[in-house]
């Protein structure tokens, strides 16, 4: 570990233990990759359903990740609400998890944990946006792995190479397709000139401007600039590793913005699954299942689709009428181990070679 990065672990562990103080037998203290926009009024709920207090740390998952390591024993978490399996995995990796009762995990009807550690809250599809003004869809391959193949996309597409759902993306398609296939790949869209975004929502937003033709993209982005949101908007609501931004006024239900889903099976259509569990720090057992039961209440997993349109994981929850109804879109997905996605440091190494980060 290099001095830089000591200094940035160090400082992150400090500022979480310097926030938390001590905890009582009647609280819970969440560290959540989710943003405060979704978490903060489930939470409101639970704590008024139950009356138990819950304190919530936000920040990226890596960054939880990390002061949770550097608290070690003594960290105050309960809960890990995270934004991506990967994380899970290396939450479970590190020994960090406690493995659930049969009670919490027979309650997902799908995008289970085969470790029994975490359970999954919301489901998210990677897709492709296009313009139809611009595009017609019998130009667009069946297949994400055939895009570099179409010359007429030069200098019009965009991607996020640096954001934390790509990153799951690209693991799954060095798993499934093979290390040599996403090196070909991503040096194939380098040859395409593609505009590179920080995030998700001002690629959006450029493609709703002009700036670009198609974009790789998760489903909800589409969704919330067409339709909104649900649920309130908050300042703090930033399009970071949360990935769950985007304001309620940037809504606009004519922008020339559309989805194009890809062949049944293929991994432009991945299911990227968010989840939760239950941290050996923890010291208040029933509360901590109480609330992970309360995420996969008929309430939490209505208000997930109508806020941020994301799929839910348990059965009969009503959906907007302009979602795609979930059996067909469980059907997009390849099928593979959510686990698998600790795999990250490949990953970065393939993004680091193709001069990608």
């Amino acid at each position: 570990m290099n001095k830089v990065f000591k200094i940035f672990a160090v400082g992150i562990a400090a500022f979480f233990l310097s926030s938390c103080g001590e905890k009582t037998g009647d609280e819970l203290v969440v560290y959540s990759g989710r943003s405060k926009g979704l978490v903060e009024p489930l939470v409101e709920d639970f704590k008024e359903q139950t009356g138990i207090n819950i304190e919530v740390r936000y920040g990226n998952d890596a960054e939880l990740l990390l002061a949770m390591s550097e608290e070690g024993k003594q960290s105050p978490a309960d809960i890990y609400w995270a934004n991506t399996t990967g994380a899970l995995a290396k939450a479970s990796q590190e020994d960090k998890l406690v493995t659930l009762p049969d009670s919490l995990t027979s309650k997902p009807a799908s995008y289970t944990s085969s470790s029994n550690e975490w359970v999954p809250v919301t489901v998210r599809f990677r897709t492709l946006a296009y313009n139809p003004d611009e595009i017609d869809t019998a130009d667009i391959p069946a297949s994400v792995m055939d895009i570099p193949t179409r010359d007429q996309f030069d200098g019009r597409i965009g991607w996020t190479p640096t954001y934390s759902s790509f990153y799951d993306f690209m693991t799954s398609m060095r798993l499934l397709e093979g290390e040599d296939e996403a090196m070909e790949w991503l040096e194939g869209m380098k040859a395409l000139n593609p505009k590179s975004y920080s995030s998700n929502t001002p690629m959006l937003q450029a493609l709703a401007g002009g700036e670009i033709d198609i974009a790789l993209t998760n489903h909800y982005y589409i969704l919330r600039l067409k339709h909104g949101s649900g649920g309130p908007s908050s300042d703090t609501d930033t399009d970071s590793d949360s990935d769950t931004s985007m304001e309620r006024g940037e809504m606009d239900a004519e922008s020339p913005v559309e989805t194009y889903h890809f062949e049944n099976g293929d991994v432009g259509n991945l299911a990227m699954v968010t989840g939760a569990a239950q941290l050996k720090t923890s010291e208040n057992e029933a509360a901590a299942q109480q609330f992970l039961s309360f995420l996969l209440s008929k309430h939490a997993q209505r208000f997930a689709a109508e806020s941020v349109h994301e799929y839910p994981v348990i059965r009969d929850v009503e959906l907007p009428d302009y979602m795609l109804e979930a059996e067909k879109a469980f059907e997009l997905s390849p099928e593979y181990d959510y686990e698998q996605l600790k795999q990250l440091e490949g990953t970065l190494n393939l993004l680091r070679e193709t001069g990608l980060i």
